[in-house]
């Protein structure tokens, strides 16, 4: 698992965060070249509301958390059924996978280095100024720009509910103090020897009101316990 594909997902004090929709693609890279086209992602963020679509999935096709009512829901268009998943185990499962990772990259109990970039960089139009972030052997390399009025917590809010900031040996935490909004995050780590780049893209961001039935199942669909749902037969 790596940073950048992490970041790709409440606690945090003060006024309450700007709600935003922007599309994120991820592409794992090797020899410094692209491994492939990457997965995309569109995400809708309110705060303790969110909204994820697989960029390649069916349209309608998307988990929904509530973080605010402890509820979370799976979407299955093609079935008109929201399968209502089991929050406990969720967060459970990703300490658990996070924790691992954390383990693997050597972040555990590793102190974080920040250091401004000399160049900034123009990203969709953005003018935008970045970061490098070292802890253990992974290097993080984040541009934000200011000019977007929405914070990193539309990516690390998540991993503060999940308890993997924890884990992530204070990495979250120092990148929740840099100023603005991200749009591109450059991740390498190396994991028992055998080095891993990410190469995390923004675009398509707007900033504004998000409609409450983005985060509700729709209207007409069943709702459904995960525990009655078969995922081997899906």
């Amino acid at each position: 698992m790596s940073v950048a594909a992490v970041l790709s997902l409440v606690l945090a004090a003060g006024p309450a965060p700007a709600s935003v929709y922007f599309e994120q693609t991820t592409v794992a890279h090797a020899g410094g070249q692209p491994a492939g086209a990457g997965v995309t992602a569109r995400v809708w963020y309110a705060g303790s509301r969110m909204r994820l679509e697989p960029g390649d999935a069916p349209t309608g096709t998307a988990l929904l958390l509530r973080l605010d009512q402890g509820k979370a829901w799976r979407l299955d268009p093609g079935r008109k059924r929201a399968v209502e998943l089991d929050l406990a185990r969720l967060r459970d499962q990703s300490q658990m996978d996070v924790s691992m990772a954390g383990q693997l990259m050597g972040l555990e109990g590793a102190g974080v280095s920040s250091e401004p970039l000399p160049a900034t960089k123009r990203i969709d139009g953005y003018l935008c100024k970045g970061y490098r972030l070292t802890a253990g052997s992974a290097v993080l390399e984040v541009y934000l720009t200011r000019r977007i009025p929405a914070g990193v917590g539309a990516f690390t809010d998540f991993l503060e509910w999940s308890g993997a900031a924890q884990a992530m040996g204070g990495l979250i935490a120092e990148l929740r103090k840099l100023p603005g909004f991200p749009l591109e995050m450059r991740s390498r780590v190396n994991v028992l020897g055998e080095v891993h780049e990410t190469v995390s893209s923004v675009a398509k961001v707007k900033v504004g009101p998000l409609a409450d039935a983005l985060f509700v199942p729709p209207a007409g669909y069943t709702v459904v316990p995960e525990s009655q749902v078969d995922w081997e037969q899906q």
